[in-house]
């Protein structure tokens, strides 16, 4: 017991006083069970369970059970129960109309009770950790004891409890001729479970378990190995009948969950009772709970690799099961030719065409023919039956011969155990293959390499999941940018999700809605529903409503199930809203503005964004130190310390112990003085950083004096590399506090308690620091933000950051916040006072402290100072006008707008090559579309549409709509047809290629007419699918549907990034494009690509 970590141990002192609570809890129940049923008795038989399952269960809505919890009640026996179960049932069970007050009055008390136990339960249960600080076991333990002492239980006996000694074997007599025989019939059963004699086995560890006197560990371990063999045998029944839900306690599984769950309760420090629970679970599909019993297991063996991978198979299948892919028609298996029929149906893609390009793949590019077998021995295709093994073996050869496609699809049967041996951490080693390769197809350079963004979108949800690999939510962030900006639908709507809820990344609705909409229109189902509700929470019923009938036509399956509950809420507020007064939408809107504007906490460490922006700051920064700055004389030594570790990481692939331990001691040097200017250049530097640190400690913890410097510098990196993972930096901290007692910087690293909203552990981590170095104003800071987001005194919050601000240099970035945060600590806690004086003054002197900010750290950001100037103008706040809603910059970093954009000008780029070249041959002919646009016949009657109302996931043609654009990027050629980008009145664009015109206005049309700034009007715009790209277009086969605008109208010298008119500056390599400014005139540059067009005509 002693090998186990004092956190741990405390964390299963919990478990066991909650085992104990059941006892009290189970007996609440019969007593209530008596007093809602004319006395009647609970006697734990299958009569009362199956009665109270019929009468109860059933007819309760609230009650939300799993099929083991509704097995156990069936089965009667109360014993069984966890708190999860009794807590449910006790909570949501109705309560007869015969209650007397005073009843009801005990009945409430006794709920208020029940959902405070529930409360603390469920915070265990979720702390992956499994690790728990003293203080905070103090304050468990204290609430748990008045819990049960509230329900009759004396603290006095609780308390012995509390020790060590709980652990131990009791002291009762053991009768060694049954410990002999015992373990006699042990080895004999196991020797029928290696026979596949799964039913004598279990018949002989019975009688093992039923003999007297023998020791509470060896009952454990017939128990463990019981409930592996009843498993082995409803496998093995299984093969000969299908197998059947766990609706009863004779199934097999049932009854293995209650043995593995007897040998957890014997002997509650030993792994594998807590690995066989969770096997169980693993078998019954509750993942969730399969995973809760691994980590519990994991805590007591850190290293046992079995039940790591146990854990990664059912956070793997979790993950799966949350996404609901079972749901999504995407995932579905048809075959080839249903799939090549399928794409015929939806974009005109002839199956003939599909095939041709599979044979000459044969004969140009035998990886991709590789993978084309494989595809089709995966799903079955004409002349290939379906062979997961197969498949394997090509997709294998395709992945040898540096294929991307072939290494993620080899991947993903990997993961699944498909035709080749399950293996996660091989399967996470094929994606980062995969993902290293070219965006670009290595022989058609216009088309995007087929599994780079798969295996980058696989990579997030790894990160995500934390299958083989820490939970790290910005590094999976950073795999979810790289595929959405490789064209990933779906990671778009995985990262749309985490900017809007915060998760990973700073929250940013504007962010998430442009990432979702980006997703949708894509294709991807589950971000239409998602941006549906989204638009909906903004009041934008109109597009709510649009975007959730394009949910439901993409096929998905939530959105159709509730379409009718959608449907009147959509009718509901639309009526809401045509009643509701102007003024009264204006306020709203406005307030609306404000909350959005109130960030949360993001995260701690993100992967930059740009190469090393702190390195070009240095000189800034050099400046600001000569003339006193003390906080940019730390920044450049701390810049200067990370400069050193770039160097040695860039000078060779490989580095020798020497090497490794100087960039160790660098990088080290570097955090403690300032972390924030570490921000790697790209993931590969990252992981090979990370690399080295776990060799470093690995090699200092093989030497006889495992405490160096060494040590000490490669564990305070680890942490600040791992800082997301908060739960994994919190468990890996306490060990290295005892170790080096006297590092201070490791009381601050302690902050990550706050991330967990644990505060009073950081105002401890905080106070122990202070007491090693009583002006380390860095803990100063931690004390005083753990005082006010803990809801404790205000006042003693507001002392701290003044202890803060009289230690710290005046220009530290945390300066002006603690003046704000003493603001808003003042005014929580004198709500009715308002804007006093002290707020006031004190939100004005942190607008002065940040006159003296260093310009790295500029312009400042505080979400308290929002807040504080939205109270403090809130008289202005409601008869301020609303700005427009349409913000004639924010679109221009809409990534659609990007994407098409830039799309367009690599086209350009390649057609302005093609007509240079004296060998160029114009391309004639184009794809025959799906469907055909009608003539015009009458412009009466026609309706206005804009692009955002046009599905751009369907073919079709808008018959009886006229559609109003500007032309936005114009054409150099005419053959086979004219490729335009065109804008709307929302400011959102489309692609436009026109057909069918007559070959020698081709030069006429694309210089004369169809320029920079025209405006036009499109009647019944076809909105086609490109069979090529499968990205959205408008397609115009009748030149007599374009109506173009008079001369007047159009936009006079544009501005090639935001569209305005009037431009005056002109670029001076092409003197062709113009900008408003010099910002207008960078971002098309560095965004749009104008390099791509910039050359004189």
């Amino acid at each position: 017991m002693t090998s186990i970590p004092t956190n741990v141990r405390n964390y299963f002192k919990l478990e066991l006083l909650i085992a104990h609570a059941c006892v009290r809890i189970r007996q609440l129940f019969k007593d209530r069970y008596a007093m809602f049923n004319n006395g009647s008795i609970w006697d734990d038989s299958s009569v009362c369970g199956n009665n109270y399952s019929v009468n109860v269960i059933a007819k309760n809505k609230n009650l939300s059970l799993t099929k083991v919890e509704k097995a156990s009640i069936v089965n009667g026996d109360s014993n069984h129960w966890d708190l999860t179960t009794l807590t449910a049932l006790l909570l949501n069970t109705d309560r007869p109309n015969t209650l007397d007050n005073i009843q009801i009055q005990q009945l409430d008390s006794e709920d208020t009770v029940l959902k405070k136990l529930r409360d603390i339960r469920n915070e265990l249960i979720h702390s992956a950790s499994k690790s728990i600080k003293d203080i905070e076991f103090n304050k468990f333990w204290s609430d748990l004891s008045a819990i049960l002492v509230a329900f009759g239980d004396v603290k006095s006996e609780l308390d012995k409890l509390k020790g060590d000694n709980v652990f131990n074997e009791s002291s009762r007599p053991i009768n060694e001729e049954n410990v002999k025989e015992a373990l006699r019939l042990n080895s004999l059963a196991i020797q029928a479970h290696k026979n596949a004699k799964y039913s004598d086995a279990i018949e002989l560890f019975t009688k093992a378990i039923a003999l007297l006197d023998i020791l509470d560990q060896d009952r454990a371990v017939f128990y463990s190995n019981m409930s592996s063999s009843r498993l082995a045998l409803y496998e093995q029944k299984s093969k000969i009948s299908s197998k059947s839900a766990t609706n009863n306690s004779a199934d097999e599984r049932y009854q293995a969950l209650q043995d593995a769950k007897q040998a957890r309760n014997l002997r509650s420090t030993w792994w594998k009772g807590y690995f066989r629970v969770g096997k169980v679970y693993a078998i019954l599909d509750d993942h969730e709970e399969a995973i809760i019993s691994f980590e519990r297991g994991l805590a007591l063996d850190p290293a046992n690799m079995k039940i790591q991978k146990a854990i990664d198979e059912s956070r793997h299948i979790l993950g799966r099961q949350s996404r609901q892919e079972h749901l999504d028609p995407r995932t579905q298996p048809i075959t080839i030719p249903e799939h090549l029929n399928e794409m015929q149906q939806k974009f005109g893609t002839d199956p003939q065409y599909v095939r041709q390009g599979h044979s000459f793949s044969e004969q140009f590019d035998s990886a991709m023919a590789d993978v084309v077998r494989g595809h089709k021995y995966e799903h079955g295709d004409i002349g290939f039956e379906q062979d997961y093994e197969q498949a394997a073996k090509y997709f294998e050869k395709a992945a040898n011969q540096g294929n991307a496609e072939g290494m993620y699809n080899l991947a993903r049967l990997t993961d699944r155990g498909l035709g080749i041996k399950k293996d996660h951490d091989a399967a996470r080693k094929l994606l980062e293959q995969a993902a290293a390769q070219s965006p670009q197809h290595p022989l058609l350079n216009s088309f995007p390499n087929l599994g780079v963004a798969e295996s980058e979108h696989a990579l997030g949800l790894r990160y995500t999941e934390g299958v083989g690999v820490q939970k790290n939510l910005p590094t999976a962030a950073y795999w979810y940018q790289r595929a959405t900006d490789h064209g990933s639908a779906e990671s778009a709507n995985n990262l749309g999700l985490m900017y809007l809820n915060g998760t990973g990344v700073d929250r940013n609705l504007d962010k998430a809605e442009e990432l979702l909409q980006l997703s949708s229109r894509r294709g991807d189902p589950n971000a239409m529903l998602t941006l549906a509700e989204h638009l909906l929470g903004k009041g934008n019923v109109e597009m709510a409503k649009i975007w959730y009938d394009r949910a439901c036509e993409a096929g998905n399956i939530v959105a159709q199930t509730h379409r009718g509950m959608y449907e009147r809420i959509f009718a509901g507020l639309k009526q809401s809203v045509d009643q509701a007064p102007p003024e009264y939408l204006k306020a709203v809107e406005r307030m609306k503005n404000v909350l959005n504007s109130l960030k949360p906490k993001g995260s701690i460490y993100t992967q930059s964004s740009q190469s090393y922006p702190y390195l070009y700051k240095y000189n800034i920064l050099k400046e600001y130190a000569h003339r006193g700055s003390i906080i940019a004389k730390i920044l450049c030594n701390a810049i200067e310390h990370f400069a050193e570790v770039l160097i040695i990481v860039t000078q060779s692939e490989s580095l020798t112990e020497e090497q490794e331990n100087l960039l160790v001691h660098e990088l080290s040097r570097c955090y403690r003085l300032e972390h924030i200017v570490a921000q790697f250049p790209s993931m590969k530097v990252h992981k090979k950083i990370v690399d080295i640190v776990d060799r470093t400690i690995h090699r200092c913890g093989l030497k006889p004096d495992k405490k160096s410097k060494l040590d000490e510098d490669a564990r305070i990196c680890y942490v600040i590399l791992h800082m997301d993972s908060h739960e994994l930096v919190s468990r890996f901290l306490e060990p290295c506090k005892e170790n080096y007692p006297r590092s201070v910087f490791l009381f601050e690293l302690s902050a990550v308690y706050g991330w967990l909203e644990k505060y009073e552990n950081v105002l401890y981590e905080a106070n122990a620091g202070l007491q090693i170095d009583p002006n380390y104003y860095e803990l100063m800071y931690a004390k005083a933000v753990a005082l006010r987001l803990s809801d404790t005194d205000m006042n003693e919050a507001i002392e701290a950051y003044r202890t803060f601000i009289v230690a710290a240099p005046k220009d530290h970035r945390k300066v002006p916040e603690s003046y704000y945060s003493m603001a808003v600590c003042y005014l929580q806690q004198n709500p009715l006072q308002g804007l006093s004086k002290f707020v006031k003054e004190t939100y004005e002197k942190g607008e002065q402290a940040e006159k003296i900010q260093l310009p790295c750290f500029l312009p400042y950001s505080s979400n308290n100072k929002i807040l504080l100037k939205s109270v403090l103008d809130v008289k202005n706040l409601l008869n301020t006008e609303i700005s427009s809603t349409i913000d004639s910059k924010a679109h221009l970093k809409d990534s659609h707008r990007i994407e098409i954009i830039t799309l367009h000008r690599q086209w350009q780029s390649k057609v302005l090559e093609d007509l240079n070249s004296p060998i160029y041959i114009p391309i004639t002919g184009s794809y025959i579309p799906q469907v055909r646009q009608p003539k015009v016949k009458s412009l009466i009657g026609l309706k206005p549409i804009s692009i955002r109302e046009m599905n751009p996931r369907i073919n079709r043609v808008y018959e009886g709509y006229i559609l109003s654009v500007t032309i936005i990027e114009e054409a150099d050629s005419w053959s086979p047809s004219i490729h335009l980008v065109v804008e709307d009145g929302h400011l959102d664009c489309e692609r436009i290629f026109i057909y069918n015109f007559p070959e020698d206005q081709g030069k006429y049309l694309t210089k004369k007419v169809y320029t920079l700034g025209s405006k036009m009007q499109i009647i019944n715009p076809y909105l086609r699918i490109g069979l090529s790209d499968r990205k959205a277009l408008i397609r115009i086969d009748d030149s007599s549907s374009i109506i173009m605008q008079d001369e007047s109208e159009r936009v006079i010298n544009m501005c090639r990034c935001c569209g305005q008119a009037n431009a005056l500056h002109v670029c001076s390599r092409c003197n062709q494009a113009r900008y408003c400014n010099k910002e207008c005139e960078t971002m098309d540059w560095n965004v749009y690509q104008h390099k791509l067009i910039c050359r004189k005509r």
